[in-house]
């Protein structure tokens, strides 16, 4: 038996927002107040090529918003033109000086990998990752340095606009289904698996509900 195909049919038009939050709140009703409430989700189209959308990705990683964003513009502005990284320039560059902008030894390492895969080519650009489904974009990320399912899946999300990625390790998808549910514990990954089969084929603006349903909980908390 041959392996399944890696490359993603023609893409078909892209449902409108407003659509995919009817069609959610249709498969499950819980969603129709969180989208009267949040809107509908729309990621837009960002045209980062993959490297880039990976170095800022790896630069957030367990850190606030507010610090990531200062350490990120730190490299962007030694190590690019402010906006885009120059993979070179991080390729080249000395441990000290990557780590004088605030990273730490694993994301240096990190970026480092992330820089030379994308300049030898082992890393795939945008059109190629545009053209592999989704279990191969996964495939071909998760195989870079610093880089894991989850970072994978928003890369998906939200630099590839993929409709149907469910982030099943993701805390706050966990959450916001609880609280939706009303149950007393989070569920597994493996409980979030089966029940985000309701949400095909929007079950990125599922999960973007999710985290809209712990944020408004926390407003109501006050």
């Amino acid at each position: 038996m041959s392996d399944a195909p890696s490359q993603a049919p023609p893409p078909a038009a892209a449902a409108a927002p407003a659509e995919v939050a009817a069609a959610l709140a249709a498969a499950d009703p819980r969603l129709g107040p969180v989208f009267d409430a949040a809107g509908p989700f729309d990621p837009g189209r960002p045209t980062d090529e993959t490297a880039t959308a990976l170095v800022r990705s790896v630069v957030y990683q367990q850190l606030s918003g507010r610090a990531a964003a200062t350490i990120h513009g730190r490299v962007l502005a030694a190590f690019g033109d402010g906006k885009t990284p120059d993979l070179a320039a991080i390729s080249a560059a000395p441990d000290d000086t990557l780590r004088a902008c605030g990273l730490s030894r694993a994301k240096v390492l990190a970026l480092r990998d992330i820089a030379e895969r994308a300049l030898d080519g082992r890393l795939p650009d945008r059109a190629a990752l545009e053209a592999m489904l989704d279990d191969a974009v996964e495939r071909a990320l998760v195989a870079v340095r610093g880089v894991g399912p989850w970072t994978a899946q928003m890369l998906m999300m939200f630099t590839l606009g993929r409709p149907d990625v469910w982030p099943v390790l993701d805390l706050g998808v966990q959450e916001g289904f609880r609280i939706l549910s009303g149950a007393d514990a989070r569920p597994t990954p493996a409980e979030l698996a089966v029940a985000g089969e309701r949400y095909r084929p929007y079950r990125s603006a599922a999960a973007w509900a999710m985290w809209r349903v712990v944020d408004l909980a926390r407003a109501e908390k006050g």
